[in-house]
């Protein structure tokens, strides 16, 4: 306790804490459509094909907003641009509301959606800013907590969408974005820790460094991982399974919680254990839990058993990634992550197309199942290649930080 009041009391803690609920809302907001997929897709008539468009959509949009939203930041602060673009949400929420009426509409809502995914740099830079560098990595692991907003969405919209229907669920969060608006302006400060604009080669230096595409690759599977399963799997419990659209919802909220949560505990562990090790352990977790699932297609509790192992995997995994980059880039931290979050997210939306594809034209998800797992172990023999440079030049066996 003693040593997390002297965390908070090295930053400013209001700032932190604004930042996170800007990031739950905003994560919340961009998997809107797929905790609401079982009542869009019955009120459109969709194929599994179109349901897997409808999904990825708002991911890949959210991923190529990153950067946009980023280089905003750099110009008018992170404090603003976090307010620009909680305004452009409400904007979005409100054309979902007022004018989706079919399909094609439905696409343009997801690539607005995507304006709410666009929030992952600009909340970890602005929340962990104030913060000295031996905190900066506990600060950005609580402000990335905020993927929790997942599990609040998956568990409330659609029990909103059964009680007054589903457009309308766009409406409250048009109403739910003042909250977190409210609290960054009253509470918020920009941080002094950005004294030059950064440009554009600046940012994307580490895609001219094959240690920049492994680490994007890699989150390609545990961050894209997850907010493509995130989006998936209530369709999946309903379609599957038969359950209701309100207990898919659940039942998500449960693995996308799991998944939240675990990242800071996997920034811990990658402290203490090396965040090579740690993506070790995940990425072979991760490949052997979906292939589970894929087998496991006519058993519910076995198949939220190994959903619960699968993102506890996928969790503790971009809590260790995000370890390690410090260590890889020490000088230009924020401008790595933001690149490598935003390369790393269009992974997720492969997930939801490669579930509907496999449905539609082999009858069933197993194949799309065993895609992501071969993605997974991809990974892996990736990562403990590059591991052998890493381990002599930057980092310490295992992937700990090196003791000057």
């Amino acid at each position: 306790m003693l040593n997390f009041r002297a965390f908070l009391n090295a930053g400013h803690a209001p700032t932190l804490w604004a930042s996170f609920l800007y990031f739950a809302f905003s994560c919340g907001i961009w998997v809107i459509n797929g905790a609401m997929a079982p009542f869009i897709s019955e009120a459109f008539q969709l194929s599994p094909a179109q349901k897997g468009v409808m999904l990825s959509i708002p991911i890949f949009a959210g991923a190529l907003m990153r950067f946009p939203l980023g280089l905003l930041a750099q110009y008018i602060g992170r404090k603003n641009a976090t307010l620009v673009e909680m305004v452009g949400i409400a904007i979005a929420m409100a054309f979902g509301y007022f004018y989706v009426s079919s399909y094609n509409d439905l696409l343009a809502m997801g690539v607005l959606l995507g304006i709410a995914g666009a929030s992952f740099g600009v909340a970890l830079s602005l929340g962990s800013g104030s913060f000295p560098p031996r905190y900066k990595g506990l600060a950005m692991g609580l402000v990335g907590a905020g993927n929790v907003g997942t599990a609040v969405s998956a568990l409330l919209a659609p029990a909103l969408a059964q009680a007054y229907g589903w457009q309308t669920v766009y409406g409250f969060a048009a109403l739910g974005i003042i909250v977190p608006m409210v609290v960054m302006i009253v509470f918020a400060q920009e941080p002094p820790d950005l004294d030059k604009h950064s440009s554009f080669r600046d940012h994307i230096a580490c895609l001219f460094e094959k240690d920049g595409w492994a680490f994007s690759l890699i989150y390609a599977v545990t961050f894209g991982g997850f907010i493509g399963l995130t989006t998936f799997l209530p369709s999946y419990f309903y379609d599957q399974f038969g359950v209701s659209k309100t207990q898919a919802g659940q039942l998500t909220m449960l693995a996308a919680f799991m998944g939240a949560a675990l990242r800071i505990f996997g920034g811990w562990l990658s402290d203490h254990w090396g965040g090579v090790n740690t993506l070790t352990a995940v990425l072979a977790v991760v490949a052997v839990s979906l292939v589970l699932c894929g087998f496991a297609q006519q058993s519910l509790p076995v198949t939220v058993l190994l959903f619960l192992v699968c993102f506890a995997a996928l969790g503790a995994g971009n809590g260790a990634l995000f370890q390690l980059v410090p260590l890889r880039w020490p000088l230009t931290t924020a401008v790595a992550g933001s690149m490598i979050g935003e390369i790393g997210a269009l992974g997720g939306g492969l997930v939801p197309n490669a579930m509907g594809l496999s449905k539609q034209y082999a009858g069933t998800y197993l194949w799309g199942f065993v895609l992501f797992a071969a993605c997974a172990l991809a990974m892996l023999v990736l990562l403990r290649f590059m591991q052998i440079r890493w381990t002599r030049t930057w980092a310490e066996r295992g992937g700990r930080a090196r003791v000057a």
